[in-house]
């Protein structure tokens, strides 16, 4: 597992390769936290039934720790702005079976990037 974290002024983004999981189930956990604020993610997350949802809530959980120490941004203030799952290479390998032949085993894996930014604090007038 590759880890590459850029930082800008205002966002913090986080790109891991070679995650071993599906997209379409890691898929099904991201779109629930698309556009929310960080709070309510980890809340969210840690309550999903789904087995892929404790990555993602480590992922997450890291990628706002970096926000925070690596370029002063307050956890409070932050929400996730883009999440993206893309398809990764596909491990192949076989499965010994009866008669002296095998059977293809395809173990998918993907990348996600997460970016995380600061919310604008708008003055009242």
């Amino acid at each position: 597992m590759i880890i590459k974290s850029e930082n800008s002024n205002t966002e913090a983004k986080l790109l891991v390769k070679h995650i071993r999981m599906s997209v379409s189930k890691a898929r099904r956990v991201i779109d629930q936290i698309r556009g929310r604020s960080y709070e309510e993610t980890l809340m969210i997350l840690a309550l999903m039934p789904y087995r892929l949802s404790y990555p993602i809530l480590k992922l997450v959980y890291s990628e706002a720790a970096n926000a925070s120490q690596n370029m002063g941004l307050n956890e409070a203030n932050l929400f996730i702005s883009k999440v993206e799952v893309n398809r990764d290479a596909i491990v192949k390998k076989s499965r010994p079976r009866a008669r002296g032949r095998s059977y293809p085993i395809q173990k998918k894996t993907c990348h996600i990037k997460i970016v995380l930014k600061e919310k604008s604090k708008k003055s009242k007038l």
